[in-house]
């Protein structure tokens, strides 16, 4: 029986610590007082809310075959997420066909070809794509009309001064994962109660099965010695980072290759009343601190929460601006005629490595599940190519387990 260190308790290294766990002696490091990663929720009066919005598609197979393994399937439940795009101050539903006719700011012509593209989507080849940027794709496609008025500004608020490099491998996966849709909007999954639930049984699981779970202990050191590693003066016999690999390149002083983050600022608020239409998900086109206003109980039943919950999304990089947070929740108030006294309450998470930047060429750059001796997995890794999300991070905590179990076969 080995010892293996699991560095980070988001869902890859939750996943991977359950795998491991039956067969070897497992620690898992988690700087935060509970594991989740980007899955954290905030414990609000009795429910959980997750600090960044959060759902799971049909085709998610690896997560959905987890939700059965850990028994808790019957909280699954599948919801209709409409969309919309506000647009000089004016809020434009674009889920339905009607709606989408509708939209003044395209025209028929460029709502059929985007129309086209969205049905080819899912028959593109995304991996002949990771040369090409999205600017050029859409441009080439549709026509500079289609990107400055309706891409542009999506790119621009996701991925801020890096929007040119982005792959078109990155838009067409989105797009394709997305429409699933029919005239209620998406079919996104989401669970009873909410994802803390799934990181909870994923705890316990791996708990039961033997793992350690070391919560509020950030790790500072991971150095080799002999055939195995120390961390955080604990010795082991193999190690899984579920890192960002600059960070892990800084802690072991390997040659890592870095790959481009970018960070995220969310807000999560609560209100009295829906500001947002009914619309689920609306994309901001005019310039905003925050570039969608994702309003949760436009998708999950409000009864669950007994108050409108809206998410507040934004990227970055480098560092937030001075008062960040106050401009942001000022800004949302006057857009959308809400008072402050009207907000029951409010949260901002903020994480530099909220994911990767899909520049072209990212896909041969990706790091290999071992590099020099060391096991990696997460956000970085092949099945959250060219996007990230749930599914791909608990494949990626999959097979790096597989890949540890092989690589040492007689433990």
């Amino acid at each position: 029986m080995m010892k293996i260190c699991v560095v980070g308790g988001g869902l890859s290294g939750l996943v991977s610590a359950l795998e491991l766990a039956g067969t070897h002696q497992v620690d898992l490091f988690e700087r935060r007082p509970v594991p989740g990663g980007c899955l954290g929720s905030y414990r609000i009066g009795d429910y959980w809310i997750e600090e960044y919005y959060h759902h799971c598609f049909a085709g998610d197979d690896a997560l959905l075959n987890l939700f059965d393994t850990l028994q808790m399937a019957d909280r699954l439940v599948w919801l209709r997420g409409s969309t919309g795009y506000y647009v000089d101050g004016t809020i434009h539903p674009l889920t339905t066909p009607t709606e989408i006719l509708r939209y003044p700011h395209l025209t028929l012509m460029e709502k059929a070809r985007l129309g086209l593209l969205t049905l080819r989507s899912r028959r593109l080849d995304v991996s002949a794509l990771d040369g090409i940027t999205a600017k050029d794709f859409i441009l080439d496609n549709l026509g500079s009309g289609v990107y400055s008025s309706f891409f542009e500004p999506l790119l621009k608020s996701k991925f801020g001064y890096r929007s040119g490099e982005v792959s078109a491998a990155w838009l067409i996966s989105r797009i394709a994962i997305r429409s699933d849709r029919g005239a209620g909007g998406e079919r996104l999954g989401y669970l009873k109660g909410g994802f803390r639930h799934f990181i909870a049984r994923l705890e316990e699981e791996a708990a039961r099965r033997g793992a350690s779970i070391l919560p509020d202990a950030p790790v500072e050191e991971i150095r080799r010695e002999g055939s195995g590693w120390i961390v955080n003066g604990r010795s082991y016999d193999a190690v899984v980072s579920t890192l960002p690999p600059q960070v892990t390149a800084d802690l072991t002083g390997l040659d890592i290759a870095k790959i481009p983050y970018q960070g995220a600022a969310c807000m999560t608020l609560a209100l009295g009343r829906d500001v947002t239409d009914g619309i689920y998900w609306l994309n901001m086109k005019d310039a905003a601190p925050y570039g969608a206003v994702v309003s949760h109980t436009n998708f999950a039943p409000f009864e669950w929460y007994g108050e409108h919950i809206v998410y507040l999304a934004s990227y970055f990089s480098g560092r937030l601006p001075e008062g960040f947070e106050q401009s942001m929740l000022a800004d949302f108030c006057r857009r959308f005629s809400v008072d402050e006294d009207e907000v029951h309450w409010h949260r901002l998470a903020v994480d530099p490595y909220a994911g990767p930047v899909y520049t072209t060429g990212l896909r041969n750059r990706l790091p290999d599940y071992e590099e020099h001796g060391l096991f990696l997995a997460g956000m970085f890794s092949p099945p959250n190519y060219p996007e990230r999300s749930m599914n791909g991070s608990v494949v990626a905590g999959q097979e790096v387990a597989k890949r540890v179990l092989a690589r040492y076969p007689d433990a």
